[in-house]
Formats: C-alpha cells, sequence, structure tokens
C-alpha cells in the first residue's frame, strides 16, 4: 500500500459499532466465541439505485454492523482490514458494479474464505414496502439480530458446504432454551434451487397475533385507540361486529405456535398465537460463481466458469461419441444389405 504525506487521507470514517462497556457482551454466550460483527462497503462507486441497496444490507446487519461507514474512492481493502480488527470486525460484505454484472462478495476477516455472487436481480426495501398494503417497520425492529433459515444446502458439494458455515456464522448463535422472543423479531432466508442453481435472499419482520382476535381488536387493546362508535348501537356491537373476514388476515393459513411467557399486551403465556411473516427486504435473486481460500486472492476452490466449459466440452463429448457410433452402425448395415444384394444376384 502506497504511504500518504497526511495519514488521515488513508484512514476510513467509520462510527464505533455500538456495544456495552462490558466484555462479555461482546462474546457470544452460546458459542463461546466474539459476536460477529460486519463491515458493507463498496471499493468502486455505485449508481444510486445500488448505493441504496448497500444501506439496505447495513440495515439488515444491524446491531451489529457499522451503518455509518464512509468508504473512499482511495481507501484499499488493506484499510479497511487495519480498521476491523481493533473494532472486532469477522465479515465484510463488499458490492461491486461493472458494465456487465453486479456482484457482492461475502469475507471472513483476516484471512478468508471469500464468496462471490452474481446479483441477477434485487428490490430494494422501499420498493417492497410500496407493493404493500400495510407496510410495517416498527422503529426496535433493528435492535437485536435477525434469526438465519437456510433451505436446499444439504448438499454434499464443497462450495455449498462453505456458503453455509458462511451465513451460519454471520449472526449471532441462539440458545432455544434460553432465548427471549422479544428479541426475535425478524428472519433471514435462503433458499437454495439445485436445478437453477440460484439462491433467492429474503428478509421478513416476524409477528406473533392470537388466533380467533380480530384485526379491530388486537389495534384497541396495543394502541389504546379510543373507537370510533357512531354509528354502533351498543359497545357490544363493537365486539360482535368486528368480524374475522378480510380483517382477520387468515388465521388458519399460518403456522401457530404455543407461548411459554407473555409477549407484548396482546399474546399471552398458554395460548395459542399466529406466526407471521411480513417481507421487508432487501430482496434479491443470487448465483455463487466464484469461491478464494484467502481474502479476496488465494487459491480458488471453485468457480463457476470452469465447471460450465467443463460441462459444455463433457456435452460435446458425448454428442461426438453418439455421433461416432451411430455412423459404425450405418457402415456395418451398408454391409449387411451389400451381402444381400450378392446373395440375390446368385440366386
Amino acid at each position: 500500500m502506497g504511504r500518504f504525506k497526511n495519514n488521515k487521507k488513508g484512514r476510513v470514517n467509520v462510527k464505533p459499532i455500538a456495544m456495552k462497556k462490558n466484555n462479555q457482551a461482546n462474546v457470544d454466550h452460546v458459542t463461546g466465541d466474539k459476536i460477529p460483527k460486519s463491515f458493507v462497503f463498496s471499493r468502486t462507486k455505485l449508481p444510486g439505485s445500488v448505493k441504496q441497496l448497500q444501506m439496505d444490507l447495513r440495515k439488515l446487519m444491524l446491531p451489529y454492523t457499522a451503518l455509518s461507514l464512509k468508504e473512499k474512492k482511495r481507501n484499499t481493502l488493506r484499510d479497511f482490514l487495519n480498521v476491523s480488527g481493533p473494532m472486532g470486525v469477522t465479515h465484510f460484505l463488499m458490492l461491486k458494479k461493472t458494465a456487465s454484472a453486479l456482484s457482492l462478495r461475502v469475507a471472513r476477516t483476516p484471512q478468508g474464505p471469500t464468496l462471490t455472487f452474481k446479483i441477477h436481480q434485487y428490490s430494494l426495501a422501499s420498493d417492497i414496502a410500496q407493493s404493500q398494503l400495510r407496510p410495517r417497520c416498527p422503529p426496535d425492529l433493528f435492535k437485536n439480530p435477525p434469526l438465519i433459515v437456510l433451505s436446499g444446502f444439504g448438499t454434499q458439494e464443497l462450495h455449498l458446504k462453505l456458503a453455509t458455515i458462511m451465513f451460519q456464522n454471520i449472526f449471532p448463535a441462539i440458545d432455544i432454551n434460553t432465548v427471549k422472543l422479544s428479541t426475535c423479531q425478524r428472519l433471514v432466508l435462503l433458499n437454495y434451487n439445485k436445478d437453477t442453481k440460484l439462491i433467492d435472499f429474503r428478509h421478513y419482520s416476524i409477528r406473533l397475533q392470537p388466533v380467533g382476535v380480530s384485526r379491530r381488536l388486537r389495534k384497541f387493546v396495543e394502541k389504546h385507540e379510543v373507537p370510533d362508535l357512531r354509528n354502533l348501537q351498543d359497545v357490544s356491537d363493537f365486539v360482535t361486529k368486528a368480524g374475522y373476514g378480510s380483517e382477520s388476515e387468515g388465521d388458519e393459513e399460518a403456522a401457530t405456535v404455543t407461548l411459554s411467557s407473555d409477549l407484548g399486551r396482546v399474546n399471552r403465556g398458554s395460548t395459542k398465537s399466529a406466526v407471521k411473516l411480513q417481507e421487508i427486504g432487501p430482496r434479491m435473486t443470487m448465483q455463487l460463481v466464484k469461491v478464494e481460500e484467502g481474502l479476496c486472492s488465494g487459491g480458488i476452490i471453485f468457480d463457476e466458469s470452469e465447471n460450465v466449459d467443463e460441462r459444455t466440452a463433457k456435452k460435446k463429448q458425448n454428442e461426438d461419441g453418439d455421433e461416432e457410433g451411430s455412423g459404425e452402425e450405418g457402415e456395418e448395415g451398408s454391409e449387411e444389405d451389400g451381402e444381400d444384394m450378392d446373395e440375390d444376384l446368385e440366386d
């Protein structure tokens, strides 16, 4: 890395990641390791929509990420690595936009490995909210890290195993016996399709609502709003006419759980509550195209382009083999026909 006369020019401006003074707050009580923290940045200039995607990813990684990280064009990867050590940053998420493609690199610091994903499609959090009738984003939604759910990654291929380990360790682990239900408010889902080799990336908010209670009554209990009774003859009509059709949002379609303790003013322990997932974005469809041993360097463990070339060459070889086989059969057939003709002439 080149040396600067003014040391301030090579620095990365970042606000410290929020943490408590107690050192135990930096240790995962489940694994005993340090709580994973991340930097989300880009080493190239991004267009407006991709820049917003970067901010959405930073928000998704809260609370253990640098939300106000400000990178400069002259900053190198070594600059980010030097800052990440003292701050306990364990993962880098790097967006890159070229003329032909948009990619996301997920790297483990300080020595790798690095996974490169090609983003085929994406939608911003604002796009998801505009498409919903009632978008939901409470202010305390990002106070706790999300849960991570992986689907379709149960294969024996090495690059998928590395992807599984990378995503499992990018967020803090949870203990289902001691976890507080109030901290489980978000979920990140990654679904791998083995036929198309695409990964669907989704980000949801989790909410619970009691089964058999209409939305009107829930709002009354949660927000303590004075109901509009002008068109009702009696207070009992407010309860009996609350309705379970469009307002109840179909409790029977959701998975139900029995809570072990109270959660909020509406969901009580030992009662059934419906689990609702509402997408909050961002949304991405991406493909794992490269795996490197080191931090954006080192030996290549997996390369999708080489696999495509191998599959194409193998397919072509099989086709050539089939053509040769059909040609040999054709020659044999012609020889047999010739023998039959000779026999006919002799007769």
